[in-house]
C-alpha cells in the first residue's frame, strides 16, 4: 500500500507490480470534479484491467506510467476479485465508457470537454451524442493519424487543446498508447484531468456493439468480445489471460514477486 498524497487515493494495492486505486465510479467521478474545481492540473486517470497489467510486464517503462498515475482504476473483474483478496469490497469494476457517461451525465454543460482519440469522424460524432444526449459543452475534437506523429504535429495538437481551453481530455487510443500520451503531455495542455477510456468512443457511437451487462458484471466480457473480434483480440485474451492468471498465481502463491 503507498503512502496517501493529495492526488493519490490512500487505498491501493498491487498486481504484478501495477498499483490499483480501490475505488468505485461514485469516488472517481468526485476526484475528477474536485481537480477541476481546484484547477490542478495535469491529473491522468489509467483505466486499466488484465491487458493493461500484462502489457506492463512486457515493459518497464509502461508500468511506471501507469503507477505515475493520478489513479489508476480497476476496469475489469479480475481486478476487482483481486481487490476483494487484499481486502477492500469493491462491487464493482470501474468500466471506462460507464464512468464516462456517468461523468458526463451528472455534470451535464458544467464542464468543457475535448475529445482526442477514435478513427476519422468518430470524435466529432461523439460530441454530438454527447451534446445531445447530456448537455456536454464539446470545444474541441480531434482524430489522430494511425502513426507516429511528427515533433511539429505533437506541438500543433498541444496548442490545439491549450487554445480550446478544456477542463478534462477523454483519450479514445487503447492501451498502452493512451496511457503513454497522456503521461507525455499531461504537463503541457494546461487541462487538470485526462482520462482515457478506449472503445468508449465507439461504444457510444454505436460502431461496436457493447456486452450485455450481465456478461459485463461477471466477468464474461472478454468472451463476448472475443467472439466479436476473433483476429483482433484472440492473443490478448487466449495467451494474455492465460499468461496473467499463471503469473497471478506465482505472486499469491509467493514464487515470484513482480514489484
Amino acid at each position: 500500500m503507498t503512502a496517501p498524497s493529495p492526488t493519490r487515493c490512500a487505498l491501493s494495492f498491487y498486481v504484478l507490480g501495477v498499483r490499483v486505486d480501490a475505488v468505485q465510479i461514485d469516488d472517481v467521478v468526485l476526484r475528477m470534479e474536485q481537480w477541476i474545481r481546484d484547477k490542478n492540473e495535469g491529473h491522468f486517470i489509467s483505466v486499466t484491467g488484465m491487458h493493461g497489467v500484462n502489457e506492463s510486464r512486457k515493459d518497464s517503462n509502461f508500468r511506471t506510467i501507469l503507477n505515475s498515475s493520478a489513479l489508476v482504476v480497476p476496469d475489469g473483474m479480475p481486478l476487482v476479485w483481486l481487490a476483494r483478496r487484499h481486502g477492500f469490497p469493491l462491487k464493482r469494476r470501474v468500466y471506462g465508457p460507464e464512468l464516462m457517461a456517468t461523468f458526463c451525465e451528472r455534470t451535464g454543460g458544467r464542464y468543457r470537454h475535448f475529445l482526442y482519440g477514435g478513427a476519422s469522424g468518430v470524435p466529432e460524432e461523439l460530441g454530438e451524442v454527447l451534446q445531445q444526449r447530456y448537455g456536454n459543452t464539446i470545444v474541441g475534437t480531434f482524430s489522430p493519424p494511425f502513426r507516429d506523429l511528427s515533433e511539429e504535429e505533437k506541438e500543433d495538437i498541444v496548442q490545439r487543446i491549450r487554445a480550446a481551453k478544456p477542463d478534462l481530455v477523454w483519450v479514445g487510443l487503447s492501451t498502452p498508447k493512451q496511457e503513454r500520451w497522456m503521461a507525455e503531455h499531461r504537463r503541457r495542455l494546461g487541462v487538470p484531468v485526462l482520462v482515457g477510456v478506449g472503445a468508449a468512443y465507439d461504444f457510444h457511437t454505436g460502431r461496436v456493439k457493447q456486452a450485455p451487462l450481465w456478461l459485463r458484471e461477471n466477468g464474461f466480457e472478454w468472451f463476448f468480445r472475443l467472439a466479436s473480434e476473433p483476429k483482433r483480440l484472440w492473443r490478448r485474451y487466449l495467451i494474455g489471460g492465460s499468461q496473467f492468471v499463471w503469473a497471478v498465481l506465482l505472486e499469491t502463491l509467493r514464487i515470484k514477486s513482480f514489484n
